[in-house]
């Protein structure tokens, strides 16, 4: 590491320390051509894989676009907004998980509807509409049974 104050290229560590999070590394350095002192921190660089959308184009992921999915989705429901932080949490863990540079965008959508299945029934179906582009009454009623037989399923394993 070169020195910010003489641009010497050899510096010696003489502290590191994990910080409280345990996500990065602070270390004190010393400069062997001027003793000046500095610290640098070193943290892992994780690159989140590009969504290929189904026209082909490829843009960055975006954590954000993703809060305003789910936000559009429960809008006026009674979520915390800790449940959607969390959900946004594992959706990003898991696409760092997959290792790839790029995933398609229906991939990240069955995420959210995943997610949002778990979360609040309404908000599925809502985002279910709109990414599934539903056409009619019966594409709202294929839905609600699939979310009524699951329910049974689970309360018949109880």
């Amino acid at each position: 590491m070169k020195c910010p104050f003489c641009g010497a290229g050899d510096t010696q560590v003489i502290d590191s320390r994990v910080n409280e999070e345990g996500n990065s590394i602070r270390r004190r350095r010393k400069c062997t051509g001027c003793d000046k002192r500095f610290t640098t921190y070193e943290t892992a660089e994780l690159h989140m894989p590009q969504v290929v959308k189904t026209n082909g184009t490829r843009e960055e992921f975006n954590r954000e676009k993703l809060r305003l999915s789910f936000s559009r989705a429960l809008h006026k429901r009674p979520v915390p907004t800790e449940y959607v932080e969390r959900a946004l949490d594992r959706i990003s863990q898991k696409l760092l998980s997959l290792g790839e540079r790029e995933i398609p965008a229906r991939t990240l959508g069955e995420s959210v509807m995943h997610e949002l299945k778990l979360m609040d029934k309404v908000a599925y179906i809502r985002f279910a509409s709109v990414y599934r582009s539903f056409s009619d009454v019966d594409d709202f009623n294929d839905v609600i049974r699939d979310l009524d037989k699951q329910t049974k399923r689970r309360i018949d394993n109880s």
